[in-house]
């Protein structure tokens, strides 16, 4: 569990949190989101330590990541896993290499064990056979899925995904969101989602914090949405005419 407490971050003289306070939990599907310049990707570079607060609390199941030392933050680090946006796989490296950079530089496991690792999480994510293929051989699906099984090849307790299906297609996207929330499940990590997409949010939002010029203005799970009566929520989730009238539909039975 990681719990944010009373979160500010300013740039010079801007104010860009305000005052977050929220729990993203364990074994669920977090999704921040929000629109372009609202906040959430600051608040998402707050919680791995690549911005530091001005002032509030990020807790780690209870352990203040904002007050520890340099040294510290390293070891914590290892108990993350981190999905970007462009998965960011090492072109020079086969898919089996990239899953294993984390365990080379992190672990004191054998070549052998390293290997069975990273080919027990290729398999997680369904990509036996790819292994000795490098990105450049593979679909953006495929890269994506890759990116999953580096993230989780350390076990970590913490998983982070920024805009996981950007540049997706839809069937792809899919996919992606039921490995993540299976995954979440299966290993009780607490999963945070940056997202834009709203199939995303309705299918798999177990908890969803809507961020809007930089403070928490909703939270709440998926199944809420649709009859919630804040306004700057709504204008933001059914911004298209097709999602207005879902909506309409299912208040009308």
């Amino acid at each position: 569990m990681i719990e944010v407490k009373n979160l500010y971050k300013s740039f010079d003289d801007k104010e860009v949190l305000k005052d977050i306070c929220t729990v993203f939990e364990d074994g669920k599907t977090n999704l921040i989101i929000g629109q372009s310049g609202s906040g959430k990707t600051v608040l998402m570079k707050n919680l791995v330590g690549l911005l530091t607060p001005t002032s509030g609390q990020v807790l780690y199941d209870g352990r203040d990541f904002v007050q520890m030392s340099k040294k510290e933050k390293v070891m914590m680090r290892r108990e993350m896993g981190m999905i970007f946006q462009s998965a960011a796989l090492f072109d020079s490296l086969s898919v089996l290499e990239n899953v294993m950079f984390p365990l080379d530089m992190f672990s004191n496991m054998t070549l052998r064990e390293r290997q069975q690792r990273a080919m027990d999480c290729l398999a997680r994510v369904n990509l036996v056979g790819a292994e000795n293929k490098y990105p450049g051989e593979i679909s953006g699906g495929m890269q994506k899925r890759v990116a999953i099984a580096r993230a989780i090849s350390l076990n970590p307790k913490y998983l982070f995904c920024d805009e996981p299906n950007s540049g997706l297609d839809p069937k792809t996207s899919l996919v992606i969101d039921e490995l993540l929330h299976s995954i979440t499940r299966e290993f009780n990590m607490t999963t945070i989602i940056n997202t834009h997409d709203m199939n995303s949010v309705m299918g798999i939002g177990e908890n969803v914090i809507f961020i809007y010029e930089g403070h928490k203005e909703w939270q709440g799970v998926s199944a809420d949405i649709m009859g919630s009566t804040n306004k700057r929520l709504t204008d933001f989730i059914f911004a298209s005419d097709l999602l207005k009238e879902m909506r309409e539909a299912v208040r009308h039975g």
